[in-house]
């Protein structure tokens, strides 16, 4: 069984910033894709970013691209989020696959464990 273990987030003005991290324990395989996703209410799961098979490349979405870095030590990620917005505001999950393809790394449906989310919230 993998667990993940989440930390960071909270609450803070916008343009500034936090750092999320996620730590995967257990058997988790040898080819391991890590990123995040976030869910803000009333709105799907949607992607953020990974890091792909123990980071072959990583990926952004585009409303975070220049702002978030993604770091990868092994089986930890850690987020790196600057210049936030109100509209990052959301539940943030830490995901992992064991099989994730190239094309679905940025489908929830591509990774099959999941963290049991931090939140996040930016205020004007």
């Amino acid at each position: 069984q993998v667990q993940l273990a989440e930390s960071g987030g909270g609450l803070v003005q916008a343009g500034g910033s936090l750092r999320l991290s996620c730590a995967a324990s257990g058997h988790t395989g040898s080819t391991v894709t890590m990123g995040w996703f976030r869910q803000a209410p009333g709105k799907e799961r949607e992607f953020v970013a990974t890091s792909w098979r123990n980071g072959r490349g990583t990926y952004y979405s585009d409303s975070v691209k220049g702002r978030f870095i993604l770091s990868r030590d092994k089986n930890t990620v850690s987020l790196q989020m600057s210049s936030l917005r109100p509209d990052d505001t959301a539940i943030y999950y830490c995901a992992l696959g064991t099989g994730t393809i190239l094309s679905s790394t940025s489908d929830p449906r591509g990774y099959n464990y999941w963290g049991q989310g931090t939140q996040v919230t930016v205020t004007t």
